[in-house]
């Protein structure tokens, strides 16, 4: 199932209304579908260089509003949909632990989520779930898709073909090590 939904999301960077595309796969990865935008992104920036910026606005945007959508997910249809996409990642059993003390780091969690490999729609169910303050959620995710889609953007911008391999291979570990650098530094400093 995972490899046809993204065949289908790559088949989406040949259409003419790619852009329309990638707005929508942005939107719904941000709360249910399991495809990230990027796999969209990269061949319509190789494409069409010219037009790397507009294609990451568009995708933090919508990634942005379908955080939202997710957030929605959370605070009202937990439930009935949130809990069943929880479920489908694996995601249920550090549930009610992790929610505990949510709230306190909630804007690193939605930070870390929206950079990284980890499910960024997790992250928006559960901010939605444990009430975290809408505001704080929004700018996190703003900063977060923003700084991911950017940097990818750029890169391609910048170098082309050659730096896919290292995109689609190690861009998620460079994230991921960036981020716990940077909260490991602001934890060291509080400690201090």
């Amino acid at each position: 199932m995972i490899r046809a939904l993204y065949d289908w999301t790559i088949r989406l960077a040949e259409h003419p209304r790619a852009l329309w595309a990638l707005a929508f796969v942005a939107f719904v990865e941000s709360s249910v579908f399991p495809i990230p935008p990027d796999i969209l992104m990269i061949p319509m920036i190789l494409a069409a260089p010219r037009r790397a910026f507009l294609i990451a606005t568009v995708a933090t945007v919508m990634s942005v509003l379908g955080g939202m959508f997710g957030y929605w997910i959370g605070a009202v249809l937990y439930e009935s949909v949130g809990l069943p996409v929880l479920e489908f990642y694996g995601k249920t059993d550090n549930f009610e632990v992790f929610s505990d003390r949510y709230n306190e780091w909630g804007a690193w969690s939605v930070l870390i989520a929206g950079v990284t490999p980890f499910p960024y729609k997790v992250v928006t169910i559960l901010s939605g779930t444990t009430g975290l303050d809408l505001v704080v959620f929004t700018i996190a995710s703003i900063v977060a898709r923003g700084f991911r889609f950017f940097v990818v953007a750029a890169l391609l911008w910048k170098y082309g073909a050659p730096i896919r391999d290292f995109i689609e291979r190690r861009l998620g570990l460079m994230f991921t090590l960036f981020m716990l650098l940077l909260v490991g530094g602001f934890v060291v400093l509080k400690v201090l």
